[in-house]
């Protein structure tokens, strides 16, 4: 009989016994729990681990968690719950203007931690699968796959995935380069506009006559056009 694999948690907190706590606390409730101690490493695990949900701390070294929820709004794709001491309304509304799904401050209770984490993990998994189509390409946001009829996965990396996700969910705008860099790059790659052509270059070229979508808005970047327009 399979199991589904435990959930994948992130920890984000810089003190040391707080952290020690909830790793220790989410284990415990069954998670699999990875952490990081500054906003730096954060970034770098997120990209490379994909958790399944964030715990974020705002008062962090190196990248606050401010600046975590900017930069993870379009390219992480996974609820993030603020853990902090910080109680302001101010702080509150900004966090979920950039995104946070829920904001619990310290002090707090491990068991309604664990208890918001999986109420917001079974949202997840009882909402609709995220999936855009355009003549023979399936792009599964949620999966993070693309495919092609008659020709299976297309071999995207995940910086490739999250530029063209971005432009596919914005058909028909003009985005700029810095727009696409932005939001769809990590910070520790180049974003100037040379990065953005390579990726763009070598989407349509994976995507083969689908790539056609992508248009280029000459003194502006590009944009997806999921209908037939002049070309």
């Amino acid at each position: 009989m399979s199991m589904n694999p435990p959930s994948r948690i992130l920890v984000v907190e810089d003190d040391a016994p707080i952290a020690a706590g909830i790793v220790r606390g989410l284990k415990l409730a069954g998670f699999q729990v990875s952490l990081a101690t500054d906003g730096v490493l954060a970034l770098e695990m997120a990209e490379r681990e994909r958790p399944d949900l964030v715990v974020l701390d705002l008062n962090l070294p190196g990248q606050d968690g401010f600046e975590l929820l900017e930069a993870w709004r379009f390219r992480l794709r996974v609820p993030v719950i603020v853990l902090t001491a910080r109680q302001e309304l101010e702080a509150r509304l900004r966090s979920f203007g950039l995104g946070a799904v829920d904001y619990l401050p310290k002090p707090f209770w491990m068991e309604e931690l664990v208890a918001r984490i999986r109420a917001r993990l079974l949202l997840q998994e009882e909402r609709p699968r995220r999936v855009l189509r355009w003549d023979d390409v399936s792009l599964d946001l949620d999966a993070r796959e693309a495919s092609r009829e008659g020709a299976g996965a297309l071999p995207f990396t995940r910086h490739e995935f999250d530029v063209l996700a971005y432009l596919a969910e914005r058909p028909g705008r003009a985005l700029t380069r810095a727009q696409i860099a932005q939001h769809a790059l990590p910070p520790s790659e180049e974003r100037d506009d040379r990065t953005v052509d390579s990726h763009i270059a070598r989407i349509r070229k994976k995507l083969g006559p689908a790539g056609t979508r992508i248009q280029t808005s000459w003194g502006i970047g590009y944009r997806f056009v999921p209908d037939e327009e002049p070309r």
